[in-house]
């Protein structure tokens, strides 16, 4: 992380290369690949950082847990197609468990969010709103729990 936070005050500087041969020797010690120009909010947590990668448009909030393999990166789109922002948005307190994929520069996930492993994900219609549990194709709500009909179970005995 001190050698992306160095990198990425250099890539504000507009100094040409020397951010990138920062973050190209990071990664070759690490396995964690942060390009220079990603928005990392504090503290971003990594565990288990092999595999993990940040491309250059994404923003990172507050209080962020990665785990190892997690990729924040850019869809495939014609050249035609290019939009300034091409990575995902990832809003405060947000946990990515291990071998999520977080595709495209309209998807968002919500303050207080998980993401579960070996989710993938990619430009959302709608963000994933805060707070919400992401496992597979569908969010469960955090917070949100089935209780047994009680109507139900009193009329079988």
């Amino acid at each position: 992380m001190a050698v992306y936070r160095i990198a990425h005050r250099f890539s504000e500087l507009e100094v040409p290369l020397l951010p990138r041969v920062l973050t190209e020797w990071a990664h070759e010690r690490t396995g964690i690949d942060i390009h220079p120009g990603a928005t990392l909010g504090h503290p971003v947590v990594i565990d288990h950082g092999t595999g993990i990668v940040i491309g250059e448009t994404a923003v990172l909030g507050n209080n962020v847990k990665l785990y190892q393999g997690v990729t924040l990166g850019a869809l495939s789109v014609a050249k035609t197609w290019l939009r300034p922002k091409r990575h995902p948005t990832i809003e405060d307190d947000v946990v990515i468990y291990a071998n999520a994929t977080i595709l495209g520069g309209e998807t968002v996930i919500g303050r207080g969010s998980v993401i579960g492993g070996n989710v993938w994900l990619t430009t959302s219609v709608r963000p994933i709103p805060p707070f919400t549990t992401q496992r597979g194709p569908r969010p469960v709500r955090a917070g949100r729990v089935r209780r047994p009909r009680l109507r139900h179970l009193a009329s079988q005995t």
